[in-house]
């Protein structure tokens, strides 16, 4: 079974607006290296939408994109995406897939599927799945930005609080922070 984790750009204030991070190649490079180490990526509906949007027409060339940001679009492109929705079936992207149904059965099922695990870049779905105690690590990369607005890391909250175990705190050079911390059970 492959353990799953949740990865994302947020600010100090916990806002997970994807326009708030630092988007540098060393920031992409960090996210492919993710991508490279997980053996499928797992979104909500409206991340997949917003990343379907813009991704394929990078690969495509129909975008001006920085090697480094190619480099994330192409390795994008063949990586198997899995997508929860109760409201869109029809996901036409290179290898992606619907997970329908019941959350807790359908993302455990993933796991077992993925022995080299799958990689979480939705908040709203993280919240979710954290609820539902599925999350096993966290590799979040902290902006040194306060936003000041939403949307925010587990606004809707969580049953309980999670402790967690710092595996590795490792700072970039624009400021960011790369922390990968593992959930203690």
């Amino acid at each position: 079974m492959g353990l799953l984790t949740f990865s994302l750009n947020v600010t100090l204030d916990g806002c997970v607006d994807h326009e708030e991070g630092i988007a540098d190649d060393e920031t992409h490079t960090f996210f492919t290296r993710l991508m490279d180490e997980s053996g499928a990526m797992l979104w909500g509906r409206v991340t997949y939408e917003m990343m379907e949007s813009y991704w394929p027409a990078v690969v495509r060339g129909d975008v001006e994109a920085p090697p480094a940001v190619r480099e994330w679009a192409v390795k994008l492109e063949t990586k198997p995406k899995y997508v929860v929705s109760s409201t869109r079936t029809d996901f036409p992207w290179i290898n992606s897939h619907h997970i329908a149904g019941d959350l807790r059965t359908g993302v455990q099922k993933l796991k077992d599927a993925t022995p080299d695990g799958v990689l979480l870049g939705s908040g709203k779905l993280a919240a979710e799945l954290d609820g539902l105690d599925l999350i096993d690590e966290y590799k979040l990369l902290i902006h040194p930005r306060i936003a000041g607005h939403g949307p925010t890391l587990y606004e809707s909250g969580l049953p309980n609080t999670r402790r967690l175990e710092l595996i590795s705190a490792k700072p970039l050079l624009s400021g960011a922070v790369a922390m990968h911390y593992r959930r203690t059970r």
